[in-house]
């Protein structure tokens, strides 16, 4: 069986190399690299970088695979593959929060979706979420077939850098967006506070649809911040965070939090809202967990001005050393291993 990736937001760039640094892209990418000789879905047929590029409607569903990263659009895909063959190979794969489709047409589309095809999820409490939806939103007979497995996604260690310690301590927006979900005006509120303290630099590597909102607007006045578009390469970006001293987490549900497990692998110190996400990817006696704004503050503050003590509280917390602790945990190549081995399964690829 060969596989085909399918994430309508995705783009190729004039070179043939699937373009961006979010979450998504990243993830075709990895997918792409995990299934050699795969195909990414799009518009047009065209040759890429080590893949083709075909229309949906070009691809055969009883000898390819098709990964949708657009779940809840599965039962649309299902039905062109299905033009073609008898039995299309479908699967879902659920690498966002489910809590972003609140309309009762969406829940119930994405339980459908989830309960007819096999569904992969890029963590235990996104696989959780899931089984939640699909028990609530479907009828029992198909609620008690659904076939859900989890692993999650790990990062990619050899990409992590030696640290290179700042002459002033540099806090992280630790997100590419501003949205409502992630809380920035929180953030802002804190670190406005904490500049008063002590000398600090906020740096924000937004995405370019939210460089030009009013929060960055803002925050980009201010002459202890920097506001900029995201790295060009990942080699930038892993480099920038060998340098960053801290950050502070705002956000209220992640699916997964990659953004913040590569902080840390690479240093930093997180501070974090007590938040079930949160106590997911953390050791049991993580200590850097806020309840209110003013304990965010208190703990960000220790952060940047007692920095190795802090460190050395993490490897406590991790009995031993904290980034193994991660890496241990939060390693791709499990990620890698453990999607491959479930579409075989289930696919008997």
């Amino acid at each position: 069986m060969k596989v085909a990736i399918q994430y309508g937001a995705t783009l190729v760039d004039s070179d043939g190399h699937v373009a961006g640094h979010d979450a998504g892209a990243t993830l075709v990418r990895r997918l792409l690299r995990v299934f050699p000789g795969a195909e990414l879905i799009g518009p047009g047929p065209r040759h890429g970088a080590g893949f083709d590029v075909i229309p949906l409607e070009f691809v055969d569903g009883a000898t390819t695979v098709v990964i949708n990263m657009d779940v809840i659009n599965s039962l649309s895909t299902w039905q062109i593959l299905k033009a073609n063959c008898d039995e299309p190979s479908l699967m879902n794969f659920v690498w966002w929060n489910t809590s972003q489709y609140t309309h009762p047409f969406q829940r119930a589309a994405l339980a459908l979706s989830c309960a007819l095809f096999p569904t992969f999820a890029n963590s235990e409490r996104t696989a959780t979420e899931v089984r939640e939806i699909v028990s609530s939103w479907t009828i029992q007979p198909l609620a008690e077939k659904a076939r859900i497995a989890w692993v999650n996604l790990g990062i990619r260690l050899e990409h992590v850098q030696a640290r290179q310690e700042p002459a002033i301590p540099v806090v992280l927006y630790p997100a590419i967006y501003l949205s409502e979900r992630k809380q920035p005006q929180l953030f802002l509120d804190v670190v406005e506070r904490l500049v008063k303290r002590t000398p600090i630099r906020v740096e924000a590597r937004l995405h370019e649809s939210h460089l030009i909102s009013e929060q960055a607007m803002r925050l980009s006045r201010r002459d202890w911040a920097w506001v900029g578009p995201l790295t060009a390469s990942r080699e930038d970006y892993w480099e920038a965070l060998a340098r960053t001293t801290a950050f502070l987490a705002t956000a209220d549900e992640e699916s997964y939090g990659l953004e913040y497990i590569e902080a840390l692998v690479a240093g930093a110190v997180g501070v974090f809202p007590d938040r079930p996400w949160v106590r997911a990817i953390l050791p049991a006696g993580y200590p850097f967990i806020y309840d209110t704004p003013a304990e965010a503050e208190a703990m960000l503050y220790r952060a940047v001005t007692d920095t190795a003590a802090c460190r050395s509280e993490l490897d406590k917390a991790a009995d031993g050393s904290f980034t193994e602790w991660l890496r241990a945990r939060h390693d791709d190549d499990r990620f890698e291993k453990a999607i491959a081995d479930q579409v075989t399964e289930w696919f008997e690829a």
